[in-house]
Order: C-alpha cells, then structure tokens, then sequence
C-alpha cells in the first residue's frame, strides 16, 4: 500500500532534518502560498503532540488514577502549541496544569488561554520546586518553553530559572519541537534532557542529538508537493495516525 505523502509506494530515503531557516522557509510556505492560518498550525501541532503524549504515557501505565501533567508555556508559538496540548490532554482524559508566567499579548494566543481557562485547566502563579514537583505527584512535565526560534543564549528570567528547575527532576519531560535550551541546529546546549520529542512538521537539525526514549514526528497533514520540495522524506504513518514514532 502507498503512503499518503508517498504516492509511488516506493521505499522513502533518509529522513531529512531542517536548519532554522529551512524551517522557517517551510512555515512561511505553508502560510502564504497554502492559506494555513498560525492559530490553525498552532491546533494542528497542539493536538498531535496531546496524541504523542498519549503514546509515550499512556493512561493504563501511569500510576495515578488522576493523571497529572504540568505545561510549561513559553511567550511564543511554541507556548500557545502548549496551551492546545494541555486542552487536548484534558478532552483525553488526563489532568493538565499549566504554568505560563508570561502570557503572550497575541490576540490568537489568548483564545488558547481562554479555551483553557474555561475547561476548568488551572494555572499556576509559580513554578513548583524540584522537590515539589515530586512529591505533588505530576507524572510528566511539557517543555513547551522555546521553540525552534529562540537563541538559547538570549534566553532570560523567569526562563533561565524555570529551566535550571527542569534540569533537577526526574519526571519525565516531553519537549515541543525542540527542547528548550537548546541550539535548533548545533544542538550544544547546557538545556534539559528530555525523555520525549515531538519534532513538528519535521525534525530540525538539533534531533540528532536527542537521546531520549522517544521521538515522534508530527508532520502528516503537510501537503505532498511541500514535502517533496523540501525534500523531508517522512516516514510512513500508520492507519490513521497523525504522528509516528521513529
């Protein structure tokens, strides 16, 4: 059977990882020349990293009867993807809190914190200690922090402290993209070591760095003329799956 983003059926070659700016060269086709509104990319990836959670942590293996998970949101893209993330992890049934100690003046961005906020999705006004983050029993933490764009050696308070925290846990974290500290291409860092990557749309050049037990590519809904010109060669997803763990 043929791959819906690989018509001929033939074996796909190596699957490519993006630099910043092949990134943002994706993206900004995807907005200008196929009409993709951002709120709307922002729900298409919110969603498919709420089902890649799903899979890493999935209910029946989780500890608690009340899942928890804590969102990290950032200022931009990748904080409000976190915000659909946490609103799609509680229509699935797990128990999100979220942290967002900058809330992005961005019209779109506040529909998310709104949708969230009328879901009953708490917020906190302060990131729990290491110890406590622990002992309050979250069973995973969302690095929805920076995203492919950030420059990790601009990165300021309170995100320099929220990461040094991360850093100290050993619950299990999920980062967005690309995990927060981290160069999107180099990938030196002295950031988090995610256990979970969601690579959106495809993976960027930092992903051959990751280590961690998972990584999954959310990249299905990509039009096939954009994935063959930029060259992605993704892999096959199964079913009706929207990601796929490499």
């Amino acid at each position: 059977m043929s791959c819906p983003g690989n018509p001929s059926g033939e074996p796909l070659a190596q699957l490519r990882y993006l630099s910043r700016e092949e990134a943002e060269a994706l993206e900004k086709e995807l907005l200008e020349d196929y009409r993709f509104g951002r709120q709307q990319l922002i729900e298409i990836w919110g969603h498919a990293c709420a089902l890649a959670v799903t899979k890493a942590f999935p209910l029946a293996t989780l500890p608690r009867k009340q899942p928890t998970v804590l969102v990290v949101c950032g200022p931009e893209k990748n904080g409000a993807i976190g915000l659909v993330c946490a609103r799609h992890l509680r229509v699935f049934e797990y128990e999100p809190t979220i942290f967002y100690p900058k809330r992005s003046p961005t019209p779109e961005y506040q529909d998310f914190t709104t949708q969230c906020e009328k879901m009953d999705i708490p917020f906190l006004s302060y990131l729990p200690t290491e110890v406590q983050l622990i002992n309050d029993a979250y069973n995973v933490v969302i690095d929805a922090i920076l995203g492919a764009d950030a420059e990790p050696g601009e990165m300021k308070e309170p995100y320099t402290g929220i990461l040094a925290t991360l850093k100290q846990i050993r619950i299990p974290i999920v980062s967005l993209d690309v995990p927060s500290g981290w160069d999107a291409e180099s990938g030196s860092s002295e950031g988090i070591s995610p256990d979970v990557l969601v690579s959106l749309a495809a993976p960027k050049l930092c992903a051959a760095r990751f280590l961690g037990r998972h990584h999954f590519v959310a990249g299905r809904f990509l039009p096939y003329d954009v994935q063959k010109k930029f060259e992605l060669n993704l892999p096959e997803y199964p079913g009706t799956e929207c990601v796929v763990s490499l």
